[in-house]
């Protein structure tokens, strides 16, 4: 088949306010809620905490979707309700499975909040396929060791997730999944791994793709099937992000994902009347918002 480099929508992210610090939160979109099974894509930082600051986001539910944290700089550490404590840092991932239910919080170390720190990272969301949404709740960390890298021409890449540029990552995806690193030296340029869906996201810098530039902050999705060459003058640090199509509707409400409306209700009335298991040691927790947020 042949394939083209045709865009199809540029996403200026909508900027959230999470009290400690803004996110810019370029998926779910009014004009496209997923991108492959990316369903969720919040840019975190570049951020700066003083000294007894921190993130702190406090106990919260998810269902139906797998969470994937990914940092460039600085340091997250992960609670949940399965009993994992898992700090992590630039070039790690952080793969957990919501499945039928999990609890999970991300605060720093004692240290962290005394020092102060740096942050600046991606938290993404995949909706599982429909026979994976009810799957029992896993949490699984990669150490950047065994996340393969590979230059190419002027520029480093990292796959982070799936199959690209010759190399395969460790993590354990549930449905054909696509996600990439690339720091661009000025110059550079790099031909986009093949995928039915595909986005690119610049996290810093500009690119050019279809004779069209693609600023720092913007989300560009190709048409289905695309693909094509992106290339830089002045260097960028980019993101590819993708997959194969998801079956089926997806319903987002807050921090759950679900294919069913009544599922979604049920989840809701769960936390409400505290029948999702707790991360241990901890009391703190976010509360069912009174409407929908996303």
């Amino acid at each position: 088949m042949e394939r083209n480099n045709a865009i199809e929508l540029l996403i200026e992210p909508a900027t959230k306010d999470l009290g400690e610090f803004t996110v810019r939160r370029a998926l779910p979109d009014e004009r496209r809620q997923r991108v492959g099974p990316f369903i969720f894509f919040d840019h975190m930082g570049p951020a700066e905490f003083p000294p007894g600051t921190g993130v702190n986001v406090r106990a919260h539910p998810h269902i139906g979707l797998a969470t994937i944290t990914y940092l460039f700089e600085g340091e997250i550490l992960h609670r949940d309700s399965l009993g994992y404590v898992q700090p992590i840092r630039p070039g790690e991932v952080n793969w957990m499975t919501a499945g039928r239910g999990i609890v999970h919080s991300e605060k720093v170390t004692p240290e962290i909040l005394e020092s102060g720190q740096k942050l600046h990272g991606l938290q993404t969301w995949v909706a599982l396929p429909l026979e994976h949404e009810e799957d029992e709740p896993r949490f699984e960390h990669y150490g950047s060791e065994g996340i393969p890298t590979v230059s190419l021409d002027g520029v480093a890449v990292t796959v982070v997730i799936g199959t690209a540029y010759g190399e395969t990552s460790p993590v354990q995806a549930a449905s054909e999944t696509l996600y990439v690193e690339a720091r661009m030296e000025p110059g550079s340029s790099l031909d986009l791994p093949d995928a039915e869906e595909t986005g690119i996201y610049v996290v810093d810098g500009s690119i050019e793709l279809d004779g069209v530039t693609v600023s720092s902050g913007v989300l560009a999705v190709l048409e289905n099937e695309s693909s094509g060459t992106i290339t830089t003058a002045d260097g960028a640090h980019v993101m590819i992000c993708g997959g194969d199509t998801l079956e089926g509707d997806r319903i987002i409400w807050w921090n759950f994902v679900s294919s069913s409306g009544e599922r979604l209700e049920q989840a809701k009335r769960d936390w409400n009347e505290d029948r999702f298991d707790k991360v241990p040691g901890e009391t703190d927790f976010i509360p069912l918002p009174k409407k929908r947020t996303a």
